[in-house]
């Protein structure tokens, strides 16, 4: 009976093939071009469709498979449960260390972070660190300066307390290659770093039945936070594993021993769908690369992921917006089945993070788990026509970035002949330049900031500018001169807030006053625009209903001592409004603009007017050229 409703209810929606679609869009489009106003040419180098129907996925190969079934696009374990982690320092007081993370398993982490600081670390130190925590209840992540003498120590000490190697669940942030990306030079391993690999070979050998602890981890998060595109982020990430399991396999050791003991470390940014795609992605370029090896153990084709939520996306003005952030970027981490995740506290890119900050860092995590039960569907994206699409073309557009970093002889080469600067420097020019013309958003910065934000004291340049330091060891990592060019972690904001925290600290106060006429609507249209624009650079802006004289307008603007006057009317209305207001503002000092690129612009420059803003206008470059003018 029920099939039998289900046919009839269907029959009443016949179905409609793809050129009916077409024709309907070509009317609706009224002769526009169709490539133009509705497909989408990403920062990763193909385009995207508006819609996808059920034929697009005729030629995709990955599908088919099952959670924790080769090549692991569904995931690599047969459920969505990850771990909650959040990063501790270890300083001198390593007690402190250990209380607070007791504090944290308390409140629903299970997969605590420890910053080593001390190259020295002991270990008493660890036992002090672990005291009282279960190692075979929690997964236990160690980075910082000290992670080389942290992981001896830490085989050392399972080995001796002859640990269950099923139940003991660590990861080590040894990635020299990292290091040679972040700082030009192979330090006191140079030339070639191969000390840094034979002592990963000295770990491995250490306690080779622990096979659940991951010694490397693959920084994938130093591309991200260089501004390079999520094909980018993946290709670069993927050739440091694999250049491991050659660098290691070529030492001796067996791949099954090598690639289980590789983890990968993304981070993942606001662009929803793409970063769902991008993590499915991965495991399926993963397992395709490892394939040729022919590995004995299943574990060795699966990629095993930690997510960490954009710092470069992070914000020190309106910072509460970093909360909405970290939410929706956990939630793609989530959708798209990793094992671990942490979302950075909303005060990570400007001060040490509150018990408050970290607090609500957590329960983003522990609200996707208990509330909205994220973790009880495994690969909720899998059919959907777009997300599909989304992962096929990411994983053909990576690996044609992959195969060109093999072709250079891997990723070290790549690196030294600056193949991989170059790319990641090229694609955050063009996301700097999207984002000071607004054509990519950031909330609170370069688009709707908050009016009567101003920095709080602590805030500083060096604050704002400083590049992303996430170990946050406070090491200097040596003092040799880069051998290469390094890449330089960053932030989106980086740049508006600079310029925004020089009003701040000017000791000058300039105001924006909008003198609205003419035209109602678009007076207050470009008012609203105005405002938004110069509130960017935290100049004051003073808005204004409607005047219904020119002359009305300019005593008020005149009365309120404000150094910038902004014309905001309709294009018809500019040709004589425009040079009126600037007839009752020249040689004052005055900076009249008019808010708008009209047709009549060419006469309004003629008439001495040269202040212009509009939607095409490079907003951080206009507003610093305004900040000259009033001297700041």
């Amino acid at each position: 009976m029920a099939e039998e409703k289900a046919k009839q209810l269907m029959a009443e929606f016949p179905p409609v093939t793809t050129a009916e679609w077409e024709e309907v869009i070509a009317k609706d489009l009224k002769g526009a071009d169709r490539t133009k106003k509705l497909v989408w040419r990403t920062m990763e180098g193909f385009s995207v469709e508006p819609y996808y129907r059920a034929e697009n996925l005729a030629e995709l190969k990955h599908l088919g498979t099952r959670p924790g079934e080769f090549p692991y696009v569904r995931g690599v374990k047969g459920d969505n449960d990850w771990r909650v982690r959040q990063t501790i320092e270890v300083g001198d007081d390593v007690a402190a260390a250990n209380r607070t993370a007791h504090d944290v398993l308390m409140k629903g982490v299970d997969s605590l972070g420890f910053v080593i600081k001390n190259k020295e670390f002991s270990a008493a130190d660890l036992n002090t660190l672990l005291n009282g925590i279960s190692i075979t209840a929690v997964e236990l992540a160690f980075g910082g300066c000290g992670v080389y003498r942290a992981a001896e120590l830490f085989l050392d000490k399972i080995v001796a307390e002859k640990l269950d190697p099923e139940q003991v669940f660590a990861v080590f942030g040894i990635d020299p290659l990292m290091k040679l990306s972040k700082k030009g030079s192979w330090g006191c391993a140079a030339p070639d770093g191969d000390k840094r690999f034979a002592r990963i070979q000295e770990l491995l050998d250490k306690a080779p039945q622990y096979k659940r602890i991951r010694l490397v981890t693959v920084h994938g998060t130093l591309f991200h936070d260089c501004g390079a595109s999520i094909v980018q982020e993946l290709a670069f990430a993927l050739a440091m594993g694999h250049e491991y399991v050659v660098r290691m396999t070529d030492r001796g050791m067996d791949v099954d021993r090598v690639a289980p003991a590789i983890k990968f470390d993304f981070a993942v940014g606001t662009n929803y769908f793409m970063e769902i795609a991008k993590l499915r992605a991965a495991r399926l370029l993963w397992a395709n690369i490892m394939k040729p090896y022919n590995p004995k153990r299943g574990c060795s084709s699966k990629l095993r992921a930690h997510i960490c939520t954009s710092a470069w996306n992070q914000t020190v003005y309106d910072p509460y917006v970093n909360m909405l952030r970290g939410t929706t970027e956990a939630m793609s981490a989530a959708i798209g089945g990793v094992d671990s995740i942490e979302v950075l506290p909303f005060d990570h890119a400007y001060e040490k993070p509150t018990e408050f900050s970290s607090r609500i860092a957590r329960n983003v995590q522990l609200l996707l788990k208990e509330e909205s039960h994220f973790d009880q569907v495994t690969d909720p994206a899998a059919g959907s026509y777009y997300i599909e699409e989304l992962t096929a073309s990411i994983a053909q557009e990576a690996w044609k970035l992959f195969l060109a970093v093999e072709e250079l002889g891997g990723y070290t080469a790549a690196f030294e002949k600056g193949f991989v600067q170059e790319q990641v420097e090229t694609t955050a020019n063009k996301r700097d330049q999207n984002i000071a013309t607004r054509r990519e958003i950031l909330l609170g910065t370069n688009q709707y900031p908050n009016f009567n934000e101003k920095a709080p004291a602590e805030i500083t340049e060096e604050t704002v500018t400083r590049g992303m330091k996430r170990c946050n060891c406070g090491c200097k990592h040596g003092d040799r001169e880069p051998e290469y060019r390094p890449l330089k972690p960053y932030r989106g904001a980086m740049a508006f807030e600079a310029m925004r925290l020089r009003t701040d600290r000017s000791g000058k106060t300039p105001k924006a006053f909008m003198l609205t006429c003419g035209s109602l609507a678009m007076a207050r249209a470009r008012a609203q625009f105005a405002c938004n624009f110069f509130a960017c650079a935290g100049i004051e802006v003073m808005d204004n209903t409607f005047f219904q004289t020119v002359a009305e307008g300019v005593a008020a603007a005149k009365a309120s001592g404000a150094q910038i006057v902004v014309v905001c009317s309709s294009d018809d209305d500019y040709a004589t409004l425009a040079p009126e207001v600037f007839e009752a503002f020249r040689n004052s000092g005055v900076i009249v603009v008019v808010a708008g690129a009209p047709a009549c612009q060419p006469e309004l420059e003629a008439a001495g007017i040269s202040h212009f803003i509009s939607v095409r206008s490079n907003v951080l470059e206009t507003l610093e050229n305004y900040q000259r003018e009033l001297g700041i």
